[in-house]
């Protein structure tokens, strides 16, 4: 993982993501988008961990895809290594195991609204703006901005950006659901990390299952979730010791529905 452009660290049970690329206000190229692959599996595997912040360094949340890094690309390349992958990776952060919340402390446009659209839950700072204003520059949302974002704020709000061309300030994404919170310039972190605290205090494995029961009821992943939260109560009965036991000794397993 490279830590210049993204890194993750923890406090307590509070994993904290950040993309760092102030320069370019956190925007998002193919490095970029695999340093936060492999801070994402760092911050799925990191015990203790019961909730991931995810913030950008400087002014700016994240200003979406990198217009320098995908314009060259070939319409192949395009397709593949910049939509699908971006797909990958985002999917990646709306399955991560445990609850998100993005704190936005910039814009949040193009594929930086998508990025946080894959988060359980948003903060903003008072002066945010946020919108889909691809189709200004010929391009259409590639980073599931008219799939999980329609699931997400619904498809007259996702109409709004994508087609009408809106931008929403972040009062405006609040009373439409696109936010969840409303803080003052300069207290997104703080208010996200305090929200993480009280969320790192509930059960974690019930969280972790409403997670995913959620997810199942919104479309996002029904059939993994499905079979992780089948297989996680099987593993936990005798039934699963019994046939284990058995098959490493090589006998027929006498289960009893324990």
């Amino acid at each position: 993982m490279s830590e210049r452009l993204v890194s993750f660290e923890t406090d307590g049970a509070i994993g904290i993501v950040t993309l760092r690329r102030p320069e370019k206000f956190n925007a998002l190229d193919i490095p970029m988008l695999r340093a936060l692959e492999a801070a994402l599996d760092t911050a799925e595997a990191a015990d203790g961990v019961r909730v991931v912040l995810l913030c950008g360094e400087g002014k700016g949340f994240c200003a979406g895809g990198d217009v320098e890094a995908w314009s060259q690309m070939s319409a192949a390349d395009f397709q593949v290594q910049w939509v699908r992958y971006g797909h990958r990776v985002f999917d990646r952060l709306a399955r991560l195991r445990q609850p998100t919340i993005a704190a936005l402390s910039g814009h949040a446009l193009g594929g930086g609204l998508e990025l946080a659209a894959a988060t359980d839950f948003r903060v903003a700072e008072a002066q945010v703006k946020l919108g889909l204003p691809e189709t200004s520059i010929g391009v259409v949302p590639g980073w599931s901005g008219t799939q999980r974002a329609v699931r997400r704020f619904g498809a007259q709000t996702v109409r709004r950006m994508a087609i009408g061309g809106e931008t929403f300030v972040a009062a405006e994404a609040l009373a439409l659901g696109i936010v969840d919170r409303v803080v003052d310039t300069g207290k997104a972190f703080i208010e996200a990390k305090a929200w993480a605290g009280k969320i790192a205090e509930r059960g974690p494995l019930a969280t972790e299952a409403a997670k995913l029961m959620i997810a199942v009821a919104e479309g996002e992943e029904s059939a993994a979730a499905t079979e992780a939260l089948a297989s996680g109560f099987i593993a936990l009965t005798g039934d699963l010791k019994a046939g284990v036991d058995a098959f490493k000794a090589k006998q027929k397993p006498a289960f009893s529905r324990s």
